[in-house]
């Protein structure tokens, strides 16, 4: 059994102004993603430049903001919004989607492509291997505000959180499960993976099929939200149900990146 450190969940304060760890997570994940942006930029033929990076880094910032805040109030929190639609711009209460996110992200793969003459894999193959860093520095600020922690558990590991909800009996860190999947499994898959070439689409599908697994097994040890619960059968959680879309699209769309690439391998052989 571990008590769970107290870390205060405020890493600045300047007068009023407060600077929350977890708000660091976000810049530290996205200043990630945009350095290695850039190296992968920087490689020869890689049909990218260092200001195409940059335009592309802000997109997805305001992707995964935005994105992330009305996927919350929609997947997680709607009646609280049909109360009161200003519940919407109340992000100092907390409430972010990772599904939400990407939807939000995805648009702007569409919107960059649109303004580059890029297509949406080419851009999507090129940052879904950066965006686990993001996923990592996330869920470890999860940790920091020690929230959406995990079922009780008698496993040497589990962590005592603070609160009353929480009941004071050790739990399962999930958290950190999913900064250890979503964040440094997924990264050094998809890193390296995509380190050759690869057929358009394979490493987007890869991501969303890995990314839809992780987190489907970590719901099975995270407590689920208490406002909302079970959704069915006593153990599908939201997450879960908003997952398996993803894992079903990832083979989807790694089934058509290997067909339609055999599709061309075959008609320059004929040729």
């Amino acid at each position: 059994m571990i008590i769970y450190p107290q870390i205060d969940p405020t890493a600045i304060s300047i007068g009023p102004l407060h600077v929350r760890w977890y708000g660091l997570m976000y810049l530290i994940g996205f200043l990630g993603a945009w350095m290695l942006g850039r190296y992968r930029a920087s490689k020869p033929e890689s049909g990218w430049t260092a200001n195409q990076v940059d335009d592309l880094i802000t997109y997805c910032v305001l992707g995964v903001v935005v994105g992330g805040r009305f996927g919350y109030i929609f997947f997680y929190d709607l009646h609280a919004f049909l109360q009161d639609p200003l519940v919407l711009f109340k992000v100092w209460q907390g409430g972010m989607s990772f599904h939400g996110g990407a939807i939000g992200v995805a648009i702007g793969f569409w919107l960059f492509g649109r303004k580059t003459g890029k297509t949406f894999f080419t851009v999507a193959d090129f940052i879904v291997p950066l965006a686990p860093l993001g996923l990592f520095a996330g869920r470890i600020g999860n940790f920091i505000n020690a929230e959406l922690w995990g079922k009780p558990t008698d496993l040497p590991w589990g962590v005592v959180f603070p609160g009353p909800l929480a009941g004071g009996v050790p739990r399962h860190p999930s958290q950190l499960y999913e900064a250890s999947l979503e964040g440094l499994v997924l990264f050094t898959v998809l890193w390296l993976y995509s380190s050759k070439p690869r057929p358009r689409g394979a490493a987007s599908g890869l991501f969303l099929l890995l990314y839809g697994c992780f987190r489907f097994l970590v719901e099975f040890v995270r407590e689920p939200d208490a406002h909302i619960g079970y959704i069915a059968f006593g153990w599908l959680t939201e997450g879960q149900i908003l997952s398996f879309p993803m894992i079903i699209l990832g083979i989807v769309v790694l089934a058509w990146s290997i067909s339609a690439n055999k599709q061309r391998t075959t008609k320059s052989v004929t040729r």
